[in-house]
Order: C-alpha cells, then sequence, then structure tokens
C-alpha cells in the first residue's frame, strides 16, 4: 500500500489472535486503499499474529486485569498514538475511547468510535455502581466528540444515540457469506450435537444450559471458547457424569469454525436478562449459525426478532430456564419438517445479511471522513 494513503489506527484491549470482527474491520479497509494498524495487547500466551493486509501492534503489560490494567494499557496507548503516523484513530468500545480522543485533540487528527456492545451496560459493569459511574463519565466525556461513531444493531444504535444524544451508524457483525455445500435436507441427518461458539462467561445460560443437558440424554454439546467460567462448568460437568456428552473445544480458530458448526444439528445463544446490552445485542453467532445454515435456538429480543419473523431460521425463548430449553430441543428432535424449514430459513437469511454487505456501508463512511 502507498505510502500516501490514509492510515487507520484502530484500537482494542485484546491480544488480537481471535478478533474476527476486528480483522474483517481490518481487511474490508485494507482492501479498499487504507493501510491499517490494528493495536492491542500482548499477553504472556499470545500467538504468531500474521494477517495479510494490516499490521498489527502489540502493547506489553505489567497488569493484565482489572483497573490497573486499564489505567496501563491507556497510558502506553496514549503515548504511542502520540507519536505515531496516522490519518484516524478508532477506539474499538469505550475502554480504548478516552486515549484515542486525547491524543486525536492534541495532534489534530480524526476519530472515530466503533462500539461493539453498549459498554456501561454489560453484565461486568452495569452490576457494579462505582465501575458503572466511571465509565458512564468517560463515555459523556469522549463519544460525543467522535467524528464518526457505529454500532453493531439498530436498537444499540437508537439506545446509544438517545443516550448521548449524537448519531450512531449500523455496521453489523456478520461473518463473510460463504457456500456451505449442503442442501436443508441434511439437517435431519445430523448427529444429534449442539454448538455454542464464543465466551464462557457468566450471562450466556450456560449453567442452565449444562443442567439441561441431564435431561436430554440424546444429546452432545459442543462448546468452542474460553472465558471466565470454563473451570465452573468442567467441573458441572465432572460432578454430574455429562464429560461424554460435554466437550469443552476451547478457542477455536476463526476459519476452523464453519466446519464444525455444519456437522451440529443445532446452534444455541442464551443470554439472562436483566441488562440492556444483551436485551439489545446482535452477536456475530447468531449470523454465523445462518451461514452455516444451523436452525438456532436464542432469546426473543427484539433484534433477533426482526430477523426471524422474516426468515423462520430460528426458534426464540420467552424465558431463560432449563425447562424452557430442554422443552425448546425436544420440540424440534420431534418435529424434522421444521428443522428443514429452519434451515431453509437459515439460506435465504444468508444471502441478505452478509460482510460484503456492510463492508460497502462501512468503507462509506470511512470515506466520508
Amino acid at each position: 500500500m502507498p505510502s500516501t494513503s490514509p492510515h487507520i489506527v484502530m484500537t482494542v484491549t485484546n491480544d488480537l489472535t481471535y478478533d474476527r470482527r476486528m480483522d474483517r474491520i481490518c481487511t474490508a479497509l485494507a482492501a479498499n486503499g487504507y493501510r491499517v494498524t490494528l493495536v492491542g495487547r500482548r499477553m504472556r500466551k499470545s500467538l504468531p499474529l500474521s494477517p495479510e493486509s494490516w499490521k498489527g501492534v502489540r502493547l506489553a503489560c505489567w497488569f493484565n486485569k482489572g483497573f490497573l490494567f486499564y489505567a496501563e494499557y491507556n497510558l502506553r496507548l496514549f503515548f504511542w498514538l502520540l507519536v505515531k503516523s496516522y490519518s484516524i484513530a478508532c477506539a474499538c468500545d469505550l475502554d480504548t475511547a478516552l486515549p484515542v480522543r486525547m491524543a486525536a485533540r492534541l495532534r489534530g487528527k480524526k476519530s472515530v468510535l466503533d462500539a461493539h456492545e453498549f459498554f456501561t451496560e454489560v453484565p461486568e459493569i452495569a452490576s457494579r455502581p462505582r465501575i458503572k459511574s466511571f465509565w458512564e463519565w468517560i463515555g459523556k466525556r469522549t463519544v460525543p466528540n467522535f467524528q464518526l461513531r457505529y454500532t453493531v444493531g439498530e436498537e444499540l444504535a437508537q439506545l446509544m444515540s438517545e443516550s448521548y444524544q449524537v448519531p450512531f451508524h449500523v455496521i453489523r457483525n456478520i461473518e463473510p457469506h460463504y457456500p456451505t455445500g449442503k442442501n436443508a435436507d441434511d439437517i435431519r441427518q445430523r448427529e444429534k450435537i449442539i454448538f455454542y461458539q464464543g465466551a464462557l462467561n457468566v450471562g450466556r445460560g450456560l449453567e442452565i444450559l449444562l443442567e439441561a443437558m441431564k435431561s436430554l440424554p440424546d444429546w452432545t454439546l459442543w462448546l468452542a471458547g474460553e472465558g471466565d467460567i470454563s473451570k465452573q462448568l468442567q467441573d458441572y460437568s465432572k460432578e454430574n457424569h455429562l464429560e461424554n456428552r460435554v466437550q469443552f473445544l476451547g478457542w477455536v480458530k476463526p476459519e476452523n469454525l464453519p466446519a464444525l458448526m455444519q456437522k451440529a444439528r443445532l446452534g444455541i445463544n442464551l443470554r439472562e436478562k436483566g441488562n440492556l446490552n444483551d436485551y439489545y445485542s446482535l452477536p456475530n453467532k447468531f449470523f454465523d449459525c445462518i451461514h452455516s445454515g444451523l436452525p438456532s435456538i436464542n432469546m426473543n429480543y427484539p433484534e433477533y426478532r426482526k430477523i426471524v419473523e422474516r426468515f423462520h431460521c430460528a426458534l426464540l425463548l420467552d424465558n431463560l430456564s432449563k425447562e424452557d430449553v430442554v422443552d425448546a430441543i425436544l420440540q424440534l428432535d420431534a418435529n424434522p419438517d421444521r428443522l428443514k424449514a429452519m434451515a431453509l430459513g437459515c439460506q435465504q437469511a444468508a444471502l441478505e445479511f452478509t460482510w460484503e454487505n456492510e463492508s460497502k456501508k462501512l468503507v462509506e463512511l470511512y470515506r466520508q471522513l
């Protein structure tokens, strides 16, 4: 890429290895004439990073969690942004907003907020009043001053627009479309595997899902991911003699996920009620199921409902309980024709909800800067 091309620096707090959304965004911008650098943090177990079209930079920190980590990382990122050459700096969520805004203001550069979620309303923050107040303070002093803001769904965009009194655009979190090579009839012949991919954290309904597995002796559960409650879930699985039917796959490379999902009969994406971010969310795992032709079980929340009402590609739960989960799975197990219809709905929805469509909107937003 010529050195005269506009240079965009994207900033996150993870180690870049499994950040599929940022890989898609950086690749799309690079393909349209931008030089792109993605800045994250270096961990002891960080894997080598070799993106084809953009550059990855990792900042090493003494602290790796809690307030001290955020303070140190923000300080290191601020000084990094003060001395590096770039045209636009992008904060990916509120946890890098302050150094991005401060450095951009001091250097006369443009700045962007890529809000993956309503940061102050995620369970880990919303349930801790003092910490929530701190991040709300950061938001009020930074969010309105970005030249461009976008998030992952229409409902979150409206909610944050009302909260910060500034407009938000929508760039959905969707994988590039790929043909599955399978027809809808195939879903009824697959093994009875329930597939979950993502962080193994509190609020994802995973404890309830494992409890439900005790009432589903014909089914196997695959969990692709790691998180704060990984050990707790593994211990529960052993204590309840589920080891043979609950498989912990650990983190799976993005390119290996489609093949695994196309072996499963059901995808699952549960969220506990109680916070605005989850209620209005629209995560990539929902679209991953659609693109894999995999019927899924989700919560009856606004963003999911809009899509399911059009394409009938998933089953929505009004409440999250062991009984509701078991009943939903047994319903689909007893009705293979409905399962096939949902697989057909996935194929139809996959033609509309593509990263190719979202990336065009993304590039246009940056060009307007």
